[in-house]
């Protein structure tokens, strides 16, 4: 009998969910189905049971939900297309559903209902059934997203009719395997999970429906196209960890002729970056036997860092192997450190490490007091360790906003830290503009815009702007249009004790270098009598516009764009504040080492 349906089932690193997503297709009330179940490059034993409808293919490596879906296409040939992820169940009578909205000839694809909605803008997979069309799932090499939409619905859907069963007939897991989960940034993935999880070694195109859309392709062509070779006395250098926002800052140590590796930790964030990177010249360490391969290298130094997420991996790496020179760089934050209960691993790290460096002199201080007794200060050196590369400051600047309107134009490069519906009113109020740049709707902190962003463009439509984040390469020309960029605005309460500092006190925001790349000076809340970190850097520096309410805000803005005074100060100071001017420092502590 020739079968009425494909079943189409991708796999990956999901074989425990697999016989239950099976069952369910075996026990269908339609019995005239082929189905192919794509095992995408598992490292555990993927089987299916024996029947002549069912067969298993595999793909060897990892290439991508779109690779393994078009596989499952060619190996089948049945008019309907129907979609069972391995981790996904349906009800005996969800094939006969979806036929039965297909009996229509003018409909191309069928829709099942959720007992609970999956809360995305897509329909799932399990839900969905359609003509075959020759329409070809997107693949990895174009594009890897969480939106079914874009990778195949919209272009079946085109061709004729949609229509829904009206029935549950199937059910969408919720856990934290799930591909979705990767890439979305509201459950805690993004790019670099999605990367780690998969394996990806090569630079990613890359969307998710609550972020903005990121082309590793273009962004890191410059880097990729280069060629390093290892200088005489170039030292092995393994990066452990992860690279946090500006990773390609670790290729000034290449440029210098030195070797680099990477060993990263899987409990990382989506803007977190870990290998394998995507601008190439530094090669991974199997992570699967990550002792053995550090065995196998043998690396002159090992440079540790950066963020909280990455402590249990170095002090792991510190421990196994202790007699290697270890370097630990630190930025942020010893309060999470201590609110996941791991502050006794990296307090071990800051006092066990050969050599240590805080990203700036405030933290380094704090680290000092509160491991007195534990630690030498004299050991502790500051280092910014996410500066971003130089490159990026070569690029034209644009004609500014303000040059044409009179007003003053200011950027908010990721989360609006401190600015609320309030806040924006009072400065609109006073004729100031706020650009907002790659919001991305996620849990907590990071989400608090959606709370106010629509009121406020309601409300002053003309001074509320939302623009798609801006990598690297368009800071400058992009950014430049404005007169001042927003750092984080919150009020200290250390009075200049730095036991009772926070997070935002010992803090160098990864926007700075950013803003100073544009020529931005930049907006910091003033607190006099408290102790913090980017306010004296911003004095010493000349680049900071310091208020306390809105007045000081539109009067500081305003004498600015009349003088550009923080513009030429940001153009000095950026220099200064990229890595590439320290890379030397840090070589020279790595060979005191040795």
């Amino acid at each position: 009998m020739t079968p009425r349906i494909a079943v189409l089932v991708p796999v990956h690193e999901q074989a425990a969910y697999l016989p239950r997503a099976l069952e369910s297709l075996l026990a269908q009330e339609v019995t005239g189905w082929e189905a192919v179940v794509v095992d995408d490059g598992s490292r555990e034993p993927v089987t299916v049971p024996a029947d002549p409808r069912l067969r298993l293919v595999r793909t060897g490596d990892n290439r991508g939900l779109g690779a393994a879906l078009n596989r499952a296409l060619d190996e089948t040939t049945a008019p309907i297309v129907a979609y069972l992820p391995a981790d996904d169940v349906w009800s005996p009578d969800h094939l006969a559903a979806l036929l039965d909205a297909l009996s229509d000839p003018a409909v191309v694809l069928a829709r099942a209902e959720l007992g609970e909605p999956a809360g995305t803008p897509y329909a799932q997979l399990v839900q969905v059934a359609h003509r075959r069309t020759g329409d070809r799932w997107t693949e990895r090499a174009e594009l890897e997203t969480d939106d079914l939409d874009r990778l195949m619905w919209s272009r079946v859907a085109a061709r004729g009719a949609t229509a829904g069963t009206g029935r549950v007939t199937c059910a969408w897991a919720r856990h934290p395997g799930q591909r979705s989960r990767a890439i979305r940034a509201s459950s805690d993935g993004g790019l670099n999970v999605f990367r780690s999880r998969y394996r990806v070694p090569h630079p990613l195109r890359f969307a998710s429906t609550d972020g903005t859309d990121v082309d590793e392709v273009a962004r890191y062509a410059r880097f990729r196209e280069r060629s390093y070779g290892p200088a005489a006395d170039g030292l092995s250098v393994l990066l452990a960890g992860e690279l946090a926002f500006n990773p390609e800052r670790v290729l000034a140590l290449a440029e210098r002729g030195h070797r680099l590796s990477g060993l990263w930790t899987t409990d990382g964030l989506g803007d977190s970056t870990v290998g394998p990177l995507p601008f190439g010249h530094v090669a991974d360490l199997d992570r699967d036997r990550w002792e053995d391969a550090v065995r196998e290298l043998d690396p002159d130094v090992v440079w540790a860092q950066l963020n909280w997420r990455a402590v249990p991996l170095a002090h792991r790496l510190r421990a196994a192997f202790p007699s290697l020179p270890f370097v630990w760089t630190f930025k942020e934050a010893p309060q999470r450190s201590l609110v996941r209960g791991e502050w006794p691993m990296l307090a071990d790290l800051v006092c066990g490490a050969d050599a240590v460096l805080l990203a700036t002199e405030e933290e380094r201080d704090w680290f000092a007091l509160a491991l007195a007794g534990r630690v030498d200060p004299a050991r502790l050196g500051v280092l910014d360790g996410d500066l971003p590369k130089r490159d990026w400051l070569d690029a034209p600047p644009s004609p500014r906003l303000s040059d044409a309107d009179g007003q003053p134009h200011t950027a908010v490069a990721g989360r609006p830290s401190g600015l609320d519906l309030e806040w924006v009113l009072a400065l609109a109020d006073r004729g100031v503009h706020v650009h907002l740049y790659g919001q991305v709707r996620a849990p907590g902190a990071t989400g608090s815009w959606t709370g106010w962003l629509d009121e406020a463009l309601a409300r002053v439509p003309g001074f509320v702007h939302v623009h798609p984040a801006v990598g690297p390469e368009d800071w400058v020309r992009e950014l430049s249009r404005h007169d001042a960029g927003w750092l984080h605005r919150f009020d200290s309460a250390n009075g200049g004790d730095l036991r009772r500092a926070s997070w935002d006190d010992l803090n160098s925001p990864a926007r700075l270098p950013v803003y100073l790349a544009a020529g931005l000076p930049l907006l910091q809340q003033a607190n006099p009598g408290s102790t913090v970190s980017v306010e004296r850097v911003l004095r010493e520096d000349g680049t900071g516009l310091f208020y306390r309410d809105a007045d000081d805000v539109a009067a500081a803005l305003h004498e600015e764009v009349a003088g550009r005074a923080g513009h030429r100060a940001a153009l000095a100071a950026r220099e200064r504040h990229v890595f590439d001017a320290h890379a030397d420092r840090l070589v020279s502590l790595f060979r005191s080492l040795l």
